[in-house]
Parts: C-alpha cells; sequence; structure tokens
C-alpha cells in the first residue's frame, strides 16, 4: 500500500484458477477492522480469474512502527450443485484446503519521486531558435547600475529646479504682463512706449512656453538614452 495514508488506499489482488474445476474462494485478514475486501469470498471457473480489491481505511501512519498486517487467501475445490458458501467451508476437511499467505508492506512517496512527479507534470518549456542565435544581452542593457541611477537622480533634481525657476519667472511675465495691460488700458491717448511694452510683454510668454516644452522634450530624450 502506497502512502500518505490520509485517505483510502485501494490495492487489487488477482486470484486465477489454473484448475480445470470450479475453485471457492475466501480472503482474511489480521486486521479486519482497517480493511474492507470487496469480494471477500466467491466462486472461480475453470480457468478464470477474478479482482479482489483491498482497500486500507484512513490512519495516521508511523514510519518507525512495522507492519503486523496479514491476508489470507483459502480456496477449496467447490462440490457440485454447490447453494451455500458457508455449508461449504464448515464442512471442508482440512486436507482439502489450500492457502496463501501475505503480508501488507506499507510505502510512502520518497522526495526524489514527489519531484519527478511535479516535473513530468509540468509543460515542457518551448525554446524559440530565431531569438537564441544572437548573444543574450548583458546585464546592464537591462538594469541601470547604481552610477547610472545616481546620474539619473541628479538630472532630475537638475530639471526640477530649472522648472521652478521657469515657472516663477513666468509667473513674474504674467504679472507683468498684467500691469502693462492696465497701463495700457488707463492710457487712452495711446502712446507708442505704452504699445510698444504691451507687445514685448505679450511676446515674451509664448517664447518661455518654449523653452519650457524644449526642456521637457530633452529630459524624457535623455532618460530613454541612458
Amino acid at each position: 500500500f502506497s502512502g500518505p495514508f490520509t485517505d483510502v488506499v485501494t490495492t487489487n489482488l488477482k486470484l486465477r484458477n489454473p484448475s480445470d474445476r470450479k475453485v471457492c474462494f475466501k480472503v482474511k485478514t489480521t486486521a479486519p477492522r482497517r480493511y474492507c475486501v470487496r469480494p471477500n469470498s466467491g466462486i472461480i471457473d475453470p480457468g478464470s480469474s477474478v479482482i479482489v480489491s483491498v482497500m486500507l481505511q484512513p490512519f495516521d501512519y508511523d514510519p518507525n512502527e512495522k507492519s503486523k498486517h496479514k491476508f489470507m487467501v483459502q480456496t477449496t475445490y467447490a462440490p457440485p450443485n454447490i447453494s451455500d458458501m458457508e455449508a461449504v467451508w464448515k464442512e471442508a476437511k482440512p486436507d482439502e484446503l489450500m492457502d496463501s499467505k501475505l503480508r501488507c508492506v506499507f510505502e510512502m512517496p520518497n522526495e526524489n519521486d514527489k519531484l519527478n512527479d511535479t516535473d513530468a507534470s509540468k509543460p515542457a518549456p518551448v525554446l524559440n531558435t530565431s531569438k537564441q542565435d544572437g548573444p543574450m544581452p548583458k546585464p546592464h542593457s537591462v538594469s541601470l547600475n547604481d552610477t547610472e541611477t545616481r546620474k539619473l537622480v541628479e538630472e532630475c533634481k537638475r530639471l526640477q529646479a530649472e522648472i521652478m525657476k521657469l515657472t516663477d519667472e513666468n509667473r513674474h511675465l504674467r504679472e507683468e504682463g498684467l500691469r502693462l495691460r492696465k497701463v495700457a488700458h488707463s492710457d487712452k491717448s495711446g502712446s507708442p512706449t505704452a504699445l510698444a511694452l504691451r507687445d514685448n510683454g505679450s511676446n515674451s510668454l509664448p517664447s518661455l512656453l518654449v523653452v519650457i516644452a524644449a526642456i521637457f522634450i530633452g529630459f524624457f530624450l535623455g532618460k530613454f538614452i541612458l
């Protein structure tokens, strides 16, 4: 019987009648409460065979404890016109009985067997030969080392400082533009000086946006190149 023994373990016993007469059989065990035998008795025709299922009930297995359970298959030639199996065994003489004894053996699967079963259940890996013809990529091409990471962090800090500086300048220019618009709006005479200042204030904003966009593009290009 192969473990684990946390559930019912079944072992089949094949009985074959090589004679030219019918044979009655009976299966006995020294531990009837631990086993369920189906069928435990019957008749085998000449040249035929019968499968007997021996079911071991769940129990706490101790590898240090040797099994003392035994089975005995008892047989005798069937009398003609048999009607009562119990009567056959009661009336059978000792010299008419034949028996075969079997000892139970409990085995737990080895760790190597478990590993082999697990490996066999896993699907075989599929190899792509077209990708394996070339050299394998180097580790530094997949992940950044400490030096590159430090450079990237410093570059990010520098770009963030520049962005904050440009944001402050943009805010100052916007405030200056609003002030110039108010001055131009209040100047009803429409002097050339006021008009020139308003044009300079309005033209400075697009130029600043172009500079900020260029910095962001440079940041992302530098990140992908690294």
